[in-house]
């Protein structure tokens, strides 16, 4: 398969790279420097706020992933938010290629059924309100979008960290299958959904096991 990666160079574009071209795949690395990265058979210049650019990669490939996130710093999240719902409006309007987009575990249940985000629940740390109110909206946009266009959005475990890659991972929908989950392992999560298609038009979830 031809993958590309936006958000190729970050903590878990990286890892995806590493694993997809491990499996034999030919691997984009995009990113907006553009900057070489292991494992990548290219690496190009395509911000995700180059819709036009993005649309090339999924003319290109058979599946774009994108593993970019908003502003960590305490700078605005709102970027992040209107890139999203550009590239969704323009998939909308004229379908192309297929797309799996790494979320956060911020916009995920506390319990199945419950209705109450993690987001929303007592002692949410503050500092990463933000992240998880733009990764909620980017959701809405995907599903309100619907079977319009060809995308998967993948949240992690309500912990994500560099750790170990077990290949193995417990998966669930609207609510945490587990409280962590190693960059190493979404990565092995990411790309068996690049290959299987397996959670066409829905948001799900996954955690390291054991």
């Amino acid at each position: 398969m031809k993958i590309a990666v936006i958000g190729g160079t970050g903590m878990i574009g990286s890892r995806v790279v590493a694993e997809a071209s491990s499996r034999g795949h030919d691997v984009t690395s995009a990113s907006r420097s553009g900057r070489p990265i292991d494992g990548a058979a290219a690496n190009v210049a395509v911000p995700l706020s180059d819709v036009p650019g993005v649309r090339q990669l999924l003319a290109d490939h058979d599946v774009v992933v994108i593993a970019t996130s908003p502003d960590r710093s305490g700078g605005p999240v709102q970027p992040t938010i209107d890139e999203h719902r550009a590239l969704v409006e323009s998939l909308t309007d004229e379908p192309v290629g297929r797309l799996v987009v790494v979320a956060g575990a911020g916009a995920l249940e506390t319990e199945p059924g419950s209705g109450l985000l993690i987001k929303d629940a007592p002692g949410f740390p503050a500092e990463y309100l933000a992240e998880a109110n733009a990764y909620t909206r980017i959701l809405e946009f995907y599903r309100k979008a619907g079977p319009a266009f060809a995308w998967s959005v993948i949240a992690p475990a309500p912990l994500i960290e560099p750790g170990k890659r077990t290949g193995c991972y417990a998966q669930a929908t609207d609510s945490p299958a587990g409280p962590k989950v190693s960059a190493e392992d979404m990565a092995v999560a990411i790309v068996d959904e690049a290959e299987s298609d397996a959670h066409r038009s829905i948001r799900w979830t996954v955690a390291s096991e054991g």
